[in-house]
């Protein structure tokens, strides 16, 4: 067996369990696979518990179980799953690096005070996921794919019937009708599993990419008669329409919506608010009974016009189910796969024993969000 390298290298992740928040950003196996790059990890105490992963499970893969303070103390880098408050940006020292999902996008200022409290942000939102290089670092793909599955499941336990067809003595059940609104990697996962509930699923995205992939898991492309044969955005994700075009989406899915049951709405451009692709009078038009899940929804809005984080009734009997946090619900597969994007983000960056940057290099470039270094200059000739 090959020796493990020397530890030079110490990544640090802190307990960020919450009402809304079950994930960890580091598992027992990751800490296996880390130590053979050379890099410590350090835990603190009840971090993976939510997770289902114990103190006793860490300190056997070979990680150090510490406090919150003595892991921001002796951590090189930090790794979440969202990013650290404002008062633990605080306490992080000068020159530590702090990986996760941290809003650069819309919220300038808080990379501005990263940059004043002389820490290296790592922004995982704007992985170009594009390159081969980074997809086992792509935090998006993998919780939305959680959450996507999650999604379908929440729906059918709000929904007051069966989601197959169901032949009884009684009689024959029909099977519900499901609409999916976003066919990107959440979107194809509730198609996938609401079609494995035994439901009938149709969905519908502008990208003109997606109509292929939701035929091929045996649902149907819902035909707005619109044309957005621009739909693709960069980096695989769709863009955001014109006010025209949004408008024209919204009539069009407004009229077509009341024909279903349960509606899932996954349609999210990364940073930004989402687009409102059921309005007020869509939902009302609904049949009572009917279950929307908004998993767009946030404090910036969602999907669903109205929709707020948590479960409403509307007067004409619609659930509207506001759930952005699905994929914390999935805790320890969540965790699973996070822990592998953070851990991956975090070794491109260990190069010749230490942390470094060389901007230069596409996937650096893209991901420094704070701390940037001046730029090397060019060899001579």
């Amino acid at each position: 067996m090959a020796e493990t390298q020397e530890a030079t290298v110490k990544f640090g992740v802190l307990n960020e369990t919450s009402s809304d928040e079950s994930r960890v950003a580091l598992t027992p196996d990751i800490v296996t696979r880390l130590r053979k790059a050379g890099i410590t990890c350090l835990i603190e105490s009840g971090a993976g518990i939510a997770a289902h992963y114990t103190d006793d499970d860490y300190a056997k893969a070979g990680a150090q179980v510490l406090s919150a303070d003595e892991v921001v103390a002796k951590a090189d880098a930090l790794g979440f799953v969202d990013r650290p408050s404002a008062a633990l940006v605080a306490k992080i020292k000068p020159g530590t690096w702090v990986i996760g999902m941290l809003g650069s996008f819309t919220d300038a200022d808080y990379i501005a005070a990263l940059e004043q409290a002389g820490i290296v942000g790592i922004g995982i939102e704007k992985l170009p996921r594009q390159l081969s290089s980074a997809q086992s670092m792509d935090e998006m793909t993998s919780q939305n794919s959680v959450m996507g599955y999650k999604a379908a499941l929440v729906a059918a336990n709000a929904y007051g019937s069966f989601f197959p067809m169901m032949t009884t003595a009684a009689g024959t059940i029909r099977p519900a009708k499901v609409l999916i609104l976003g066919a990107g990697i959440a979107g194809l996962q509730a198609i996938g599993t609401a079609r494995r509930l035994g439901a009938v699923v149709t969905a519908y995205d502008v990208r003109p990419a997606s109509r292929g992939e939701v035929e091929s898991l045996g649902a149907k492309f819902l035909d707005l008669g619109l044309d957005f044969s621009k739909g693709q955005g960069e980096g695989g994700y769709a863009r955001a329409l014109t006010p025209e075009e949004q408008a024209a989406q919204q009539a069009a899915v407004d009229e077509k919506a009341a024909g279903f049951d349960v509606i899932i709405t996954t349609a999210k451009v990364p940073g930004r608010k989402p687009p409102v692709l059921l309005t007020k009078a869509g939902v009302d038009g609904l049949k009572r009974g009917a279950v929307i899940v908004d998993c767009a929804a946030s404090e910036l809005g969602g999907n669903v016009e109205g929709s707020t984080v948590g479960t409403t009734v509307t007067d004409g009997g619609v659930t509207v189910i506001g759930a952005p946090y699905l994929a914390s619900e999935v805790s320890n597969t969540a965790s699973n796969l996070l822990a592998r994007n953070v851990a991956d983000v975090l070794a491109h960056f260990v190069r010749d024993g230490k942390l470094s940057i060389d901007l230069n290099e596409e996937l650096d470039d893209a991901l420094v969000v704070a701390g940037r270094p001046a730029a090397a200059a060019p060899a001579e000739a």
